[in-house]
């Protein structure tokens, strides 16, 4: 099998991704930072071309996080001007395919333009099915939970709801996502090892693979050589490895799939 052939092994039904490296990958080359997030859009490409079409169902990526609005006032706009081009050159492409997009985060703090753009690009891929691809964009996790907790609060101070019905999968139907798995993978180029105020609630159970490679340079070759690692983790979920697999030899003999 070759580093890119994962056909064979089990796909994560859900993947998440810190694109990190834009900046540091045009440094490299005697460029401006923003050089490298237009290199690092074209690997945006190629993330969503891999992950649909290996049946991945989820793809969430770390576009722009809450913090990102401290960056340079250039970079900023560059990264909303770039935002709103790859929007309108892209959501086509997408639709065509059947992707749905999803943008979630906080999208009041952007322009009203961007702001419709991203409704209109939500709108017409809205019923498609081969591949969600869920775009943060001044998203944060803690954000998040924040928000989900108000959500509830909200109910509880109008009657709906009594603050001891308050459960963690109340609270987690309230999240951005909640709709789709949570995530069983998160990647981070770049060789940095934290999650950056990323999907904190959702990647309670994740898996994480961070790389070397930073952004730009991120093609099927690395994609599948982290879907290849994750396929050697063994995710007991709070189990013991005997349960584990005395749990998956049930489920093969309730389905039929047990071949003793």
């Amino acid at each position: 099998m070759t580093i890119t052939d994962v056909s064979s092994i089990q796909m994560p039904k859900h993947v998440a991704i810190i694109m990190d490296g834009n900046g540091r990958w045009a440094k490299l080359r005697g460029k401006h930072r923003t050089f490298g997030h237009k290199a690092g859009a074209e690997a945006v490409r190629q993330a969503v071309q891999f992950a649909r079409k290996k049946g991945i169902q989820s793809l969430t990526l770390f576009a722009f996080s809450s913090e990102n609005w401290n960056r340079p006032q250039q970079e900023v706009s560059v990264l909303m001007e770039l935002f709103m081009t790859v929007l309108k050159r892209e959501v086509k492409k997408l639709h065509k395919h059947n992707v749905r997009l999803r943008i979630i985060g906080d999208k009041s703090a952007f322009s009203e333009r961007l702001q419709k753009q991203m409704a209109t690009a939500e709108a017409m891929t809205a019923n498609n099915t081969a591949l969600n691809l869920n775009i943060a964009a001044n998203y944060g996790g803690r954000w998040d939970i924040t928000a989900a907790a108000r959500q509830l609060a909200s109910k509880v101070r109008d009657g709906e709801l009594d603050a001891e019905q308050i459960t963690t999968d109340l609270l987690a139907e309230q999240l951005q996502l909640a709709d789709q798995p949570e995530p069983d993978l998160l990647i981070r180029t770049g060789g940095e090892h934290r999650i950056s105020n990323f999907l904190l609630w959702q990647l309670a159970y994740a898996e994480f693979y961070f790389s070397q490679v930073l952004w730009p340079d991120f093609d099927d070759k690395e994609f599948a050589a982290a879907i290849a690692d994750f396929s050697c983790r063994e995710r007991r979920f709070g189990m013991t490895s005997e349960q584990l697999q005395r749990a998956i030899l049930d489920t093969d003999v309730t389905t039929g799939d047990n071949l003793a």
